[in-house]
């Protein structure tokens, strides 16, 4: 049986992705009688049907759902084979593409993205955003990224670099009655009769708070759901309600309230990969450790993590798919 080719797995997510073969014959500069035919001898070299022609579209069958992670994970793999022998061993040139939960991006990633410019101006940074950390597990399994940035993985076999521990806030507006309290803490208890900013249901932040929550003994109440993370602390700020967001998102000069829940809501952030890091990934992860202010009020700061291990350290106090 024929081992498939790149250009075949190539013509079948074309083929997907346009959702036509005649638009992924002008995509892929060839004739649609040659894009066919690969696509028959891909089939062929595995044994079955992947695609099923519709009147005007093209639909997957259950062999060609189980192939195609497969092969945009060997596709992404020969692209990054392709970088890799274009960097130097100066770190002058090339791309590396890093995937973070959205969080990450908001608060401990762009001083770090400042200082690696600055460093390596040769090097692009190819950023994925994803809402839930169970999809940036995913997007790493598929090969879509080189280094993920997020809470623990969940049963993962590469290395891992553990980053620090963020602890949350809770957001009020200036003016509640418990925004002045001397000792900065609020129980979860005391907001169990509010309606919160709440996050929508595929950002793992959602699952965060209804976690913690549900330990406190209460449900909460969403007087509305954020899409978009950097949008609650405003939205608890404006009164809509109280909102539970990482202290390392919060912008300088924020005029909401921020108190520390008590018991304090904590995660560890790592950073991890699919197998043993290429020089230029190591070196990023480098400057996000030294660089990386995971909680902005821990006064040692950033650069204390190890390197890479084997695995890493689950995460502390919240919850892990956040």
């Amino acid at each position: 049986m024929a081992t498939p080719t790149l250009r075949q797995l190539e013509y079948l997510t074309t083929v997907v992705d346009t959702g036509s073969f005649t638009r992924a014959a002008e995509q892929l500069h060839v004739t649609q009688p040659a894009l066919s035919h690969q696509i028959r001898a891909l089939e062929g070299s595995l044994g079955g049907p992947l695609l099923e022609r519709l009147p005007r579209s093209v639909r997957l069958t259950p062999m060609g759902r189980a192939v195609l992670p497969h092969a945009r994970a060997a596709l992404a793999e020969a692209e990054r084979l392709h970088t890799a022998a274009r960097r130097t061993s100066g770190l002058e040139e090339g791309e590396l593409e890093v995937a973070v939960v959205y969080s990450v991006s908001l608060g401990i990633l762009p001083p770090v993205l400042r200082d690696w410019h600055r460093r390596h101006p040769g090097v692009r940074i190819r950023l994925r955003e994803y809402a839930h950390t169970d999809r940036l597990q995913e997007a790493m399994l598929a090969g879509r990224a080189d280094l993920a940035i997020g809470p623990a993985p969940t049963g993962w076999e590469g290395p891992i670099r553990e980053l620090g521990v963020e602890e949350f806030t809770i957001v009020l507006p200036a003016e509640d009655p418990l925004a002045d309290r001397p000792t900065g803490t609020v129980e979860l208890t005391e907001l169990a009769d509010r309606d919160w900013v709440h996050y929508a249901p595929d950002n793992g932040l959602a699952d965060l708070l209804d976690q913690v929550c549900a330990r406190a003994g209460f449900r909460p109440r969403a007087a509305i759901r954020a899409e978009q993370t950097s949008a609650a602390p405003l939205l608890a700020a404006a009164g809509l309600g109280p909102a539970l967001v990482p202290a390392n998102i919060v912008p300088a000069h924020f005029e909401g309230a921020l108190l520390r829940p008590a018991p304090p809501i904590l995660r560890t952030l790592t950073a991890y990969t699919r197998t043993r890091p290429d020089p230029l990934t190591v070196a990023f992860a480098d400057l996000l450790a030294s660089r990386a202010r995971v909680d902005p009020a821990d006064p040692a700061g950033p650069g204390r993590s190890a390197g890479f291990a084997p695995n890493g350290p689950g995460p502390s106090g919240a919850a892990p798919n956040a």
